[in-house]
């Protein structure tokens, strides 16, 4: 086989895979009402999106334009009142309970605002323990050690929480979701307590992620520097998708 007809095999190859392989999230006319004393508030009015595999996506609005909302309902930590949100190509609504428990521990990693990892526990010993609690039993040091490589964290592996920078310490929140290689990230405003030098770096490392290691990152954020990083930014304002962009596709 000559090298043109080998390129042209893999073209091939990629543009059919594009076309069977489901997109990581889709978001089906996805409506949330929650009951407040006799008021009924709308957080989502009838949202659909679609977010494509190995891209850096973003829900960006103000506070209370329901992209949290639609964050926790895609991760399946709240319920749409209407619609329907798809994984990986499975309806979650169908799932039993220990199957969404499963699909959370195996092909989603969570990000939050607060870093939310163990004080007393090293950097490397932070990301094991979300290893062990996915139920990893062997070889957890090699992986957790290759996701703190990814985040540029290596040499601070032994370093607990208290002798880390504020960025140090969401990269190691990033490792943690990056170590059971999973399909999707989500990360709900992971640059919200950083100063804007070190949420850059922590954006540049979401869009290194995402294009290198072909996950799958969708972020909740108001910060308007996603616009330099984000391959699609969902805009959202009262609860609708009011603009879909593609600034760096």
């Amino acid at each position: 086989m000559s090298d043109q007809e080998s390129s042209e095999t893999k073209l091939t190859a990629v543009a059919e895979s594009a076309v069977t392989t489901p997109p990581t999230v889709e978001v089906k006319n996805v409506k949330r009402i929650y009951e407040v004393g006799a008021s009924r508030v709308m957080a989502l009015r009838g949202v659909t999106l679609s977010v494509p595999n190995g891209v850096l996506a973003a829900l960006k609005g103000r506070s209370g334009s329901g992209k949290t909302t639609l964050l926790n309902i895609i991760g399946g930590l709240d319920k749409p009142t209407e619609g329907e949100v798809f994984l990986f190509g499975h309806k979650i609504s169908e799932m039993a309970n220990e199957e969404l428990i499963e699909l959370r521990r195996k092909k989603i990693g969570f990000v939050f605002q607060s870093f939310a990892i163990m004080p007393m526990f090293s950097a490397v010993e932070n990301v094991e323990l979300m290893l062990r609690i996915a139920g990893y039993t062997e070889n957890r040091r090699q992986l957790a050690m290759r996701a703190l490589e990814i985040v540029g964290l290596g040499p601070w592996a032994h370093h607990r929480p208290w002798e880390l920078s504020g960025g140090q310490q969401q990269r190691v929140a990033i490792a943690r979701a990056l170590s059971t290689h999973p399909e999707l990230i989500i990360a709900d405003e992971p640059t919200g307590e950083l100063d804007s030098s070190t949420g850059r770096q922590i954006m540049a490392l979401f869009r290194y992620i995402a294009v290198k290691e072909g996950i799958t990152i969708l972020m909740a954020t108001h910060d308007p520097m996603v616009e330099e990083y984000a391959h699609i930014v969902f805009e959202l304002g009262d609860g609708q998708i009011k603009e879909v962009r593609m600034p760096n596709p």
